[in-house]
């Protein structure tokens, strides 16, 4: 999300499907709705994982993850009601860290919330070959790989939030038990040099936490992560929102850009 500008959300009710033509395939029109399904995965196996609060409504899930890891909010409908939109008011109120929401939709506006907002495009690639990385890519499964993921992952996105680093509290153990969700690495000459995280749910893959330390960036270590962890997908619609920095390599692996998602932050 580095890099992104800050726009203003645009209404528009059932989300970015009203704008396709009829004939638009069915996975291109539901993309939206699969990554807020996705997502909402995600963060729930993230949060029970950590041991943080996870709160599930009909509009949106909350995660609420303290000062340091802070609340993480994802939009489920276009349309939540009065009393889910009350609800997250009170979430923020109760938030002691930052707060992070996102609507794949770009249709419920939070800024009486306070919070600052911009845009990030979710682009969706159909089933198809996936090309061998050029690079060795593992599935973690022991915890000093996952250490390795999660050290990448804090110094690629300049989280802050998690420094000084405490092992085990972004990627506890428990995290690659959840159903679905795996963990990757590249490495390159015997050190891990890039990482993400996958979840398979409902049919859809979908890509988090792509990651490359800035100190291995441009040798081919992000292409390389997206390429392993792609491959036990291949045979799935895979959705991701991608960064102004990151959709560049991911329309290269075949992925589309679809619609517009709005993310809101209290920093």
């Amino acid at each position: 999300m580095a890099g992104t500008s800050q726009t203003t959300p645009r209404a528009r009710g059932s989300g970015f499907s009203q704008q396709n033509p009829p004939d638009q395939p069915p996975a291109l029109g539901e993309a939206a709705m699969r990554q807020a399904r996705n997502s909402a995965a995600f963060w729930a196996a993230t949060g029970r994982s950590r041991g943080h609060e996870v709160i599930h409504r009909r509009g949106f899930l909350a995660v609420l993850g303290g000062e340091r890891a802070g609340t993480r909010i994802l939009l489920q409908e276009p349309d939540p009601d009065a009393s889910e939109l009350a609800e997250l008011t009170q979430l923020l109120d109760r938030s002691t860290g930052p707060v992070v929401a996102e609507d794949p939709f770009s249709s419920t506006d939070l800024g009486h919330l306070g919070m600052r907002n911009w845009q990030m495009p979710i682009m969706l690639r159909r089933p198809g070959p996936v090309s061998a990385p050029a690079a060795e890519v593992i599935r973690v499964q022991r915890a000093p790989e996952l250490q390795a993921a999660e050290r990448i992952v804090i110094s690629g996105f300049e989280l802050t939030g998690f420094v000084p680093y405490r092992p085990g509290e972004m990627f506890p153990t428990t995290l690659i038990e959840q159903p679905g969700v795996d963990v990757y690495l590249a490495v390159l000459n015997g050190e891990a040099v890039a990482a993400c995280v996958t979840v398979t749910d409902d049919g859809f893959g979908s890509h988090y936490w792509v990651g490359t330390p800035p100190e291995h960036r441009s040798r081919g270590a992000g292409r390389a992560v997206m390429l392993g962890a792609l491959a036990p997908m291949a045979n799935l619609p895979v959705t991701l929102t991608a960064s102004r920095l990151g959709r560049p390599l991911y329309e290269s692996l075949g992925y589309t850009a679809v619609t517009m998602s709005t993310w809101w932050s209290s920093r």
